[in-house]
């Protein structure tokens, strides 16, 4: 098993539960009320951890009663926390959501330490990354960091595994650095400038239903040096595309009832898996199985699934699904 370095945010998510989102100026009485661990990284982190991963986590939280529960459950997680530097500076990130009847909801977020989050940070952990087999990084943190870790990381000669969420732009000389591209439907539209649902441009043949995900954006991607891409599409599974294969891993069918963090079990998952050495499209429905048992609990890291739940999922689906596959 190889180390997986994560580098990513780090929130306490502050979630009420109302009839309605208020209007501006108004007060609802609100319902049910929780404080939630979140962030795009740290679910990512514990992802990896919980499926069994070698997980080294880079982030910055504060030093208020927030950052001190985080830090209690990394810890539980049996993650290295080593490199999760608790900040005086800024306080530990915060969501503050609201969720309505009809589960629509409205977030505002204060990044605190996490914008913080800075080079130095990745000199810090520089020996450690270099011993590495995979960076795993997203964009909800300074994205200067997210370039300067994935250039250092090439460097190094760790695959990075860059998450593009939330969307973003990111310098288009960086990607030539990275392994593989993990986008959603609408991130892989911004990075490519090119609709992803394009009905001419199909991934199969007339009929198919997949028909609407076109791998002409993923090849787009490829083009601009990245090395491989999966562009994740809810319950239509997952597009894998590199320079000798196309294939679609469709997704699992279960009953959601909260699709919170589930691209970031994918995430963790997938990384958990080329870690472990599986080919692409194995770790590609590996990580199809983790996030499809996610989205049948409520939550983000309370919805992470162990890794003995995914390989009995995996099991009862006798280890394989039906890959459609294609060419160009």
């Amino acid at each position: 098993m190889e180390k997986i370095v994560i580098v990513g945010s780090a929130n306490t998510d502050l979630i009420v539960w109302a009839d309605r989102i208020p209007s501006p100026g108004e007060t609802v009485l609100g319902g049910e009320f929780r404080i939630v661990s979140g962030g795009k990284g740290a679910n990512q982190a514990v992802a990896v951890a919980r499926l069994g991963g070698d997980a080294l986590f880079v982030a910055r939280i504060g030093t208020d009663l927030f950052g001190d529960e985080l830090m209690a459950r990394y810890t539980a997680e049996k993650m290295d926390t080593s490199h999760v530097v608790r900040d005086s500076q800024a306080p530990t990130g915060v969501a503050l959501i609201t969720v309505d009847n009809s589960a629509e909801n409205c977030i505002v977020v204060a990044p605190g330490a996490n914008a913080r989050l800075s080079r130095k940070d990745i000199d810090d952990v520089r020996p450690e990354l270099a011993k590495a087999g995979y960076l795993l990084i997203q964009l909800e943190i300074p994205l200067e960091t997210v370039e300067y870790a994935i250039q250092t990381a090439a460097e190094l000669g760790v695959r990075v595994i860059l998450n593009p969420a939330p969307a973003a732009q990111i310098d288009e000389k960086y990607l030539k650095y990275v392994y593989l591209l993990t986008p959603n439907e609408s991130e892989c539209a911004l990075l490519t400038g090119r609709p992803v649902l394009n009905g001419t441009d199909a991934a199969g043949q007339a009929g198919d239903p997949w028909q609407s995900t076109s791998p002409a954006a993923a090849e787009t991607l490829l083009n601009k040096g990245v090395k491989n891409v999966i562009v994740t599409c809810g319950s239509r599974g997952a597009l894998v595309k590199n320079a000798d294969t196309c294939a679609v891993v469709p997704a699992c069918r279960v009953s959601a009832v909260d699709t919170t963090a589930a691209g970031d079990v994918f995430n963790g998952a997938l990384t958990v898996a080329l870690a472990e050495g599986l080919p692409l499209l194995d770790a590609a429905r590996f990580a199809t199985h983790a996030a499809a048992l996610s989205v049948t609990r409520i939550g983000a890291q309370s919805s992470i699934p162990t890794r003995r739940e995914v390989d009995d999922a995996r099991f009862a689906n006798n280890g394989r699904s039906a890959d459609r596959m294609t060419t160009l």
